[in-house]
């Protein structure tokens, strides 16, 4: 009972606490169904007309395209500029198909399976096909027997781990290529069925025809604006509120922020260089007399040594006349230029050695490794080596071409090193086996260049870089100017410490890097988080600190009349003058009613434009002037127009030679000129178009 009337005097209690706890069970509940929903929102890189999209699958996107640029390439590393760009090119792309595809999907446009087939390896091959240098023969021209030989290879099983991977970048390969000629198909139906709906009519026709059938010769004086100054025109605020009021939507504006930056080099300081000088200083000798060059050179050099030869057309161009002229056991340097110390030394001369060597092989699976010895012998006793190729190697591709690899180089990327080492020192025709964990490939020498003077050379070379010490340093140096720095004395700061700011404007989301600042993107997305008039702390950029403050953060909308004020200015200005230099014209003009009276009385002199229609571009050398080109067109002949307002000035013109174009009209033809005029913008106005009005949300800058 005591425990029950215990229970009943704190019933109030009871229930907020079983109240709470139910509470916080019902919303751990939700937050845990919820969490998938929160994780991909989180996840969510972009949202292009209502479909999200997902970094994972904007990632893979750049991945498979940065293998693809490799492989068309030859490149095996990318530096950050680069990939910079494929990660644009990967967005643009993006942007493009998934517009594309919902606009595809509202006109039941689509690209069947066959006629994807058809571009792809049928009888109408696809451009973005052809030109892929992997179908190439060896004439650089597509080989449709190669493109087949790849796609077989797309079936094969792989024996081992390093062949799956290569097979599987074979087939992402192909799946952006395929996925590239269906977006293009499909970009090609869409761009015909629009070019269809709009088109020249004959009004358009008959127009196009008139614009172009009279020209006349104009003779004309003009007078620039530049020669009324600028303080002589007022303008008032009202002024510059009423411009912009009427021309806004010129006005409209991304999200973007501006900012002010200050960069600390991180370079080698005094103190390096004198380590660097004592250090080269010890090792000459050591470098002249030691037996154990290559060790010495590979412990110590920014360069490994690789024992390849050089010729007079490989070898660095500072070390030619040195590496020729010299014999072996000579040394060169030290010598110091851009910061770097340079030794070299020759260690063997008269080397006579082919630039190039053509070669052949078999390849033969681990599996068929017994056969090597048998074909071997087969090919001493005069065997066919490419209808053994053909018959027994595992490679297809070169299999068909007779095992048939093509010229190699020494040193070259990509290539076995002691698959050159034995290549070179073969003769022709001479066979010899390379083996190693996927199998063993029979090879032989099908030809080789002709012998020149080659030189093997050790080359120390050593950079001076900025020691731990002294890049601690600088960046104290940047953290010191930071601490404690506010907008009001960041340019003040700077200037008492001798660091020269540099703005920055117009920073967009989508902005790559700041100036010529390597990986400053970080700041791109500190600046965009951050409020007006915040400072930075360091930032570690690639070769620099920087130390960066907001000055502007601008929301998508329009720009503010001081963003465009002293553009509107500029407008008015010459508006201003315009009106001023018509009215003087047009007082002088009663006086001297003659172009030669009035060109003598403004001491210049008249000028010409010949062969002036509606339809020209140029008027004469003063350039682009539509309004005083459309004016003297239309004037009466011989007569002296009334001052005309054009870009660059005011002018006064007068006609003459009035021909007429003795070509009838045909309408048909007109039709197709505009046709075909339009057609080279069109596309690009319609994706432009269909971008602008599209719901897009670009989040990249969380990610990247």
């Amino acid at each position: 009972m005591a425990t029950l009337e215990k229970i009943r005097s704190k019933g109030v209690l009871l229930v907020v606490v079983v109240g709470l706890a139910l509470l916080s069970f019902i919303v751990g509940d939700f937050l845990k169904e919820g969490s998938t929903y929160f994780n991909k929102s989180k996840e969510t890189v972009a949202k292009i007309v209502g479909e999200d999209i997902n970094i994972k699958e904007y990632s893979a996107a750049i991945d498979q395209m940065t293998e693809v640029y490799k492989i068309e390439t030859g490149k095996t590393e990318l530096n950050d500029e680069m990939m910079t760009q494929l990660r644009q090119s990967v967005w643009e792309s993006m942007v493009n198909e998934k517009i594309l595809d919902a606009e595809a999907k509202k006109l039941g446009l689509a690209v069947s399976q066959d006629e994807l087939s058809d571009r792809l390896i049928g009888n109408n091959i696809h451009p973005l096909i052809l030109q892929r240098r992997s179908f190439a023969g060896e004439n650089g021209q597509f080989s449709r027997p190669l493109l087949v030989q790849f796609l077989n290879s797309l079936e094969e099983n792989p024996t081992n781990q390093e062949m799956k991977q290569q097979i599987d970048k074979a087939k992402s390969y192909w799946k952006f290529w395929e996925k590239t000629v269906k977006n293009s198909i499909l970009q090609e139906k869409y761009n015909a069925l629009i070019s269809k709906t709009i088109t020249a009519n004959s009004l358009d026709a008959k127009s196009s025809y008139q614009d172009k059938k009279t020209s006349v010769d104009v003779a004309y004086i003009a007078q620039p604006y530049f020669l009324i100054p600028d303080s002589l025109v007022k303008i008032s605020d009202s002024d510059i509120n009423d411009r912009y009021n009427k021309q806004k939507e010129q006005y409209k504006q991304e999200a973007n922020c501006a900012l002010s930056f200050v960069t600390f080099d991180i370079k080698p300081l005094k103190e390096d260089y004198k380590e660097a000088e004592s250090w080269i200083n010890k090792l000459v000798p050591e470098f002249k007399t030691t037996d154990d060059i290559v060790g010495l050179v590979n412990s110590n050099s920014d360069i490994m040594y690789d024992g390849h030869n050089y010729s007079e057309k490989t070898v660095p161009v500072t070390l030619k006349d040195f590496a020729f002229d010299g014999k072996t056991g000579d040394v060169y340097g030290p010598t110091f230029v851009n910061d770097t110390y340079t030794m070299a030394r020759i260690v063997q001369s008269g080397i006579m050695q082919s630039d190039s060597v053509k070669l052949r092989h078999i390849f033969l699976l681990t599996k068929d490794e017994s056969k090597t010895d048998s074909l071997i012998a087969a090919i001493h006793g005069g065997a066919d080596f490419g209808a053994l190729a053909k018959k027994y190697s595992a490679v297809k591709q070169t299999a068909a071409n007779g095992g048939e690899i093509g010229w190699l180089q020494e040193g070259m990327q990509g290539v076995e090193k002691e698959i050159t080492v034995q290549a070179f020192n073969k003769s022709k025709d001479e066979v010899f086996t390379i083996k190693n964990a996927q199998g063993t490939q029979i090879m032989q020498v099908m030809d080789k260049t002709v012998p020149r003077n080659k030189v093997k050379l050790a080359i120390l070379e050593r950079k001076i870089v900025p020691s731990s010490k002294s890049v601690s340093k600088i960046f104290n140096d940047a953290k010191e100017f930071a601490i404690d720095l506010k907008a009001d004395n960041f340019e003040k700061k700077a200037k008492e410490k001798g660091y020269v700011v540099h703005p920055v404007t117009d920073i967009l989301q989508s902005t790559d890097k700041i100036a010529d600042i390597p990986q400053s993107r970080q700041i791109i997305r500190w600046g965009f988080k951050s409020s007006k008039n915040d400072v930075s702390d360091v930032f570690e950029c690639g070769t620099k600190f920087v130390v960066a403050m907001t000055t502007e953060i601008n929301k998508k909308g329009y720009r503010s009349v001081e963003k465009v004020k002293d553009q509107l200015k500029a407008e008015i200005i010459k508006d201003k003058k315009a009106e001023l230099m018509i009215k003087n014209l047009a007082g002088q003009l009663t006086k001297t009613p003659t172009l030669e009276g009035l060109a003598a009385f403004m001491k210049d002199s008249v000028k010409t434009a010949a062969s002036i229609n509606f339809a020209t571009y140029q008027f004469g050398s003063a350039g682009f002037e539509p309004s005083v080109i459309g004016k003297a067109t239309a004037l009466t002949l011989g007569k002296v127009s009334a001052p005309i307002k054009g870009n660059a000035g005011v002018y006064v013109v007068r006609t003459s030679n009035k021909k007429e174009n003795p070509q009838p009209f045909d309408v048909k033809m007109e039709k197709m000129q505009l046709n075909s005029r339009m057609s080279y913008s069109l596309p690009y106005m319609i994706i432009q178009d269909l971008k602008d009005k599209a719901d897009i949300t670009d989040n990249r800058l969380n990610f990247f």
